[in-house]
């Protein structure tokens, strides 16, 4: 996304903005690229992005909220144990012999996830049909996919990831200036081995055709 735009004052001359160039003082006092600290936060779609005024650059920059993949094509993903919608603990290694799409979303019973589910379920015997099994990870509690999967009669199974865990330890990045958490999806071969990662927040349905032809093609 384009960052902010600066406007530089017409009336700074020349020797001005050489001079604070120069200047060993705050930037936000001289130079027009830098944010105000009355401007340190900004409303996008409903969002406050926070700015540090200490920063020569806003959040957004690579350098403060780039994360960098650690799950990659051909690896094995870190193993886990969450909780699915009906208090039960189930282990990544559960699924290990059948190929495996592990997705995660940013919330039940937001219009994009909600969206994604109810496509992951129209699709699922198609899922079935290729031997595999569909799992959806996100931070909810048990109770709040236990609700979700009931409201939506979905058949698949829901996972909590409290605090983000396993979602910080695969590497899904975030989306918005790092406000919202990422919709990626995994597809794993029957090795536990990744063959397919795919990122769109604001297309949910397209992580099933995705997935579907990849496994469509194992």
């Amino acid at each position: 996304m384009a960052s902010p735009c600066a406007t530089a004052s017409a009336s700074i001359s020349k020797h001005t903005l050489l001079a604070s160039s120069l200047s060993t003082h705050s930037p936000t006092q001289h130079s027009p690229h830098f944010l105000t600290k009355s401007s340190s936060h900004s409303q996008i779609y409903g969002l406050k992005i926070t700015h540090s005024s200490s920063l020569s650059t806003p959040c957004f920059s690579t350098k403060i909220c780039t994360i960098s993949a650690k799950v990659n094509k051909g690896s094995a993903p870190p193993a886990f144990t969450l909780k699915d919608q009906d208090g039960r603990n189930v282990s990544l290694s559960k699924f290990k012999g059948k190929p495996v799409v592990v997705y995660f979303y940013p919330a039940d019973e937001t219009p994009g996830c909600t969206k994604q589910a109810c496509a992951f379920r129209d699709s699922y015997e198609k899922f079935k049909k290729a031997g595999a099994e569909v799992v959806g990870i996100s931070g909810d509690d048990a109770s709040s996919h236990k609700a979700f999967a009931k409201k939506y009669k979905l058949p698949f199974t829901l996972l909590s990831d409290e605090g983000n865990k396993v979602r910080k330890d695969w590497g899904v990045p975030s989306d918005l200036f790092g406000t919202l958490p990422g919709r990626q999806t995994y597809v794993l071969d029957k090795n536990g081995k990744v063959q397919l990662i795919y990122n769109n927040q604001f297309q949910p349905e397209k992580h099933i055709d995705e997935t579907l032809k990849l496994l469509q093609s194992l």
